[in-house]
C-alpha cells in the first residue's frame, strides 16, 4: 500500500496509525487507517473501508489486514451484515439482512448462524432458537397478542 500522509496516532490495537488512501490493481480500493508490519510492510489496522471491484463494501475495524472487530459488510444483492468480525469471517454477534428483508439476529461463528439467534421473514413472524448453520431445531415461533377492544 501507499500511504498518502502518517501523523502520530494510535489504532485501536495500540499501533502506530497511519491514514492512508490505496487503490490495488485490481480496482478495489482502501481509505483509513494502517501500520506497519515487522518487515515494514503497509497493513489494513484499525478503522477504514474497503470496497471491492465488484462492489462489496466493508466499513470497519481491521487487525493485520483483516476484517477484525465490528463493521458492516454492503452486498450489491442487498445483503448486509452489521456485527463482529474475526479473522475476515463473521464471528460474534450480529444481524444478517437477507436481500429479500428478510433478517438473521444473532450468534455467528465462522461464517455460519451458530448458537442463540432469531430469524424474522418478509411477513414479520420471528422465529427464536438454536441455529446450527442450515439446521435449526426446535425454533420457536413469537406470538403477538393484542387485547381486543371492549364495546
Amino acid at each position: 500500500m501507499s500511504d498518502n500522509k502518517e501523523r502520530n496516532s494510535f489504532n485501536l490495537h495500540g499501533e502506530q496509525s497511519i491514514n492512508a488512501s490505496y487503490i490495488f490493481p485490481t480496482g478495489e480500493r482502501y481509505e483509513g487507517e494502517c501500520s506497519r508490519s515487522a518487515s515494514g510492510e503497509l497493513m489494513r489496522s484499525g478503522v477504514g473501508k474497503h470496497t471491492s471491484a465488484d462492489g462489496i463494501i466493508y466499513t470497519g475495524e481491521w487487525h493485520q489486514d483483516k476484517m477484525h472487530g465490528r463493521g458492516t459488510l454492503q452486498h450489491p444483492s442487498g445483503a448486509l451484515y452489521e456485527g463482529e468480525f474475526k479473522d475476515n469471517m463473521y464471528h460474534g454477534t450480529g444481524t444478517y439482512t437477507f436481500p429479500d428483508g428478510s433478517t438473521y439476529k444473532g450468534h455467528f461463528s465462522k461464517n455460519r448462524l451458530e448458537g442463540e439467534g432469531a430469524f424474522t421473514n418478509t411477513e414479520g413472524l420471528v422465529w427464536t432458537g438454536e441455529f446450527h448453520g442450515k439446521a435449526a431445531l426446535g425454533l420457536k415461533m413469537q406470538h403477538s397478542i393484542s387485547a381486543k377492544p371492549t364495546l
